[in-house]
């Protein structure tokens, strides 16, 4: 079935299947929020990010497997109600950029920094830190070496523009992160999987960097 990364509250996981990874997306909690299981097609280790809310719903897509990691995205808290409950239940490691681990109630145990590799099974991501919806925020690149990179963006990115900031200053971070760390260097048909909503492409979005730019904040 063709993956379109359109997924409901209470619907089914949506999956991407591809060569050495398979990514399967459901939408949990109030805000719609996204979560994303990755799992390494040659070792069967798995990976969540966002434990968003709905542990029940988490843990039921995770399955019998069990996860080895949790990445949080960000320190706002609808990306993480239901960590607790899951690393409880799974005894997953858990990740967060290193200047939003303060921000999160429950402990990190490893504090990210731009450019740090996160595996899973054979499979690595890189993160990379975006300053501006919060001070630590972190995307994950799969830079997948059989076809386009597939981008997780938090809340820094959606389809339409770049995430909410709370200033001007901060506004101005955010898109001088997207523009050097994600626009500049990824090609247009980079994958973007979305914090909320549906997913989207850089080609897609790149056209609006200057429309966002006079927009501000």
């Amino acid at each position: 079935m063709t993956y379109s990364g359109a997924v409901r509250v209470g619907g089914p996981a949506d999956v991407h299947e591809l060569t050495d990874l398979m990514i399967s997306k459901v939408a949990v909690g109030p805000m719609d929020n996204n979560a994303y299981l990755l799992r390494c097609r040659a070792t069967g280790e798995q990976l969540l990010i966002d434990a968003a809310d709905e542990a029940g719903t988490l843990l039921r897509l995770i399955g019998d497997d069990s996860i080895r990691s949790v990445v949080t995205t960000h320190r706002h808290r609808d990306h993480w109600r239901a960590l607790a409950e899951v690393v409880a239940a799974t005894g997953a490691r858990t990740y967060a950029g290193r200047f939003d681990a303060e921000g999160i109630e429950v402990p990190t145990e490893v504090l990210v920094e731009d450019g740090d590799t996160i595996r899973v099974g054979e499979v690595a991501l890189t993160a990379r830190r975006l300053t501006g919806h919060t001070p630590g925020s972190i995307s994950l690149l799969y830079d997948d070496p059989h076809g386009a990179p597939h981008l997780f963006t938090g809340d820094c990115l959606f389809p339409g523009g770049p995430g909410r900031t709370t200033n001007p200053t901060d506004f101005t971070s955010l898109m001088d992160g997207l523009e050097e760390k994600i626009f500049k260097n990824l090609p247009d048909e980079t994958w973007v999987y979305p914090g909320h909503g549906n997913d989207t492409t850089l080609g897609d979005e790149r056209p609006m960097l200057g429309e966002w730019r006079t927009r501000g904040w």
